[in-house]
């Protein structure tokens, strides 16, 4: 389990709107490791270089915050996400929201969780 940095921007709502943001950090070398769209077009985006794909994102004026969330790694087999969910409502943390994918076939999967304090969060699940 590791802190990452998640990029929210709300999109437009108009077709390429979604292909536009991811055009312009492939531009950029900026790999996209996960991401998901909300209903009433909230992205949510994790990066391999936050720093730069925000920036980035900005200098083509989108507004761009960012929350420390939990990026976990785990096997793909029955039952991983089930162990971390464990793990962390037994620390008591209360998950604001997930979203993730796996393989099929692949050894690991990634899943991101959004929680209030990232930073405790990972604390009191002793990871």
């Amino acid at each position: 389990m590791a802190i990452r940095t998640e990029l929210n921007l709300r999109l437009p709502n108009s077709p390429g709107a979604l292909a536009g943001v991811c055009r312009l950090l492939s531009d950029e070398r900026v790999n996209i490791l996960a991401l998901t769209v909300e209903s009433g077009g909230i992205l949510r985006l994790v990066v391999d270089n936050p720093v730069h794909g925000g920036g980035v994102l900005r200098e083509h004026d989108h507004r761009v915050d960012e929350r420390d969330v939990l990026y976990v790694q785990m096997p793909n087999d029955p039952g991983s996400f089930s162990r971390v969910a464990r793990l962390l409502a037994d620390a008591g943390v209360n998950l604001d929201y997930v979203y993730g994918a796996a393989i099929e076939g692949d050894a690991m999967a990634a899943v991101v969780v959004g929680v209030a304090d990232a930073q405790r969060a990972s604390s009191a699940a002793g990871v």
